[in-house]
């Protein structure tokens, strides 16, 4: 496991706006009161959210007053979840699938593809600063593969044209479609229905 970058340029303040703060108070009254330290994930999430898909120090501080926990706790769980960042990843942060079955279907060429056109090494920003990418373990979709994640939604059943399609749009500030590249349904066959064809669809 890669040791997480922190960012070298940190925000001196980090609150969350009226919106969030609404849904913090949902997720903390979930819990009992002496088990609110249990909404930690969703609040981190909250942050990242919030704060251009990273959590600054700062935040991890604001998070830990909110909850009554020490610091070092919620810092433990930001650097242990792969899904959170600790320094900026632009606008829109690609996150490849290069596990066996992404792998096999060609995941290895929309890696090249985010190479030629974001950055040469992962986890740099892009020249226009909008984007970055980064290789990930399965996101679970691997009937649907190759894949990626951008931001929070899933881009499925690509191929070299499609990924370069949809990147491109990320560098321009267009957020394109997601879904499948293919317009299947979740992870409905390919070429349709084999079995149980004389079962109406409900």
């Amino acid at each position: 496991m890669s040791i997480k970058k922190i960012s070298k340029v940190q925000p001196k303040l980090f609150e969350f706006n009226e919106n969030n703060l609404n849904k913090v108070k949902k997720e903390i009254k979930k819990y009992p009161k002496e088990r609110k330290s249990s909404a930690v994930l969703s609040l981190l999430y909250l942050v990242q959210n919030q704060h251009n898909n990273w959590i600054p120090l700062v935040a991890i501080k604001y998070v830990a007053q909110l909850l009554n926990m020490p610091y070092i706790k919620v810092y433990e769980v930001v650097t242990f979840y792969s899904m959170f960042n600790l320094s900026p990843v632009g606008k829109y942060f690609v996150q490849v699938c290069t596990t066996t079955p992404c792998m096999i279907r060609g995941s290895k060429k929309i890696i090249e593809t985010c190479k030629k056109h974001i950055s040469i090494n992962p986890n740099e920003l892009s020249e226009n600063k909008l984007c970055s990418w980064t290789e990930v373990e399965c996101l679970g979709a691997c009937v649907n593969a190759p894949m990626m994640q951008i931001n929070q939604d899933y881009f499925e059943d690509l191929n070299d044209k499609k990924s370069e399609e949809i990147i491109l749009s990320l560098l321009r500030d267009e957020f394109p479609k997601p879904g499948s590249a293919k317009n299947r349904k979740n992870n409905a066959p390919e070429n349709g229905k084999t079995t149980l064809l004389e079962i109406k669809n409900a």
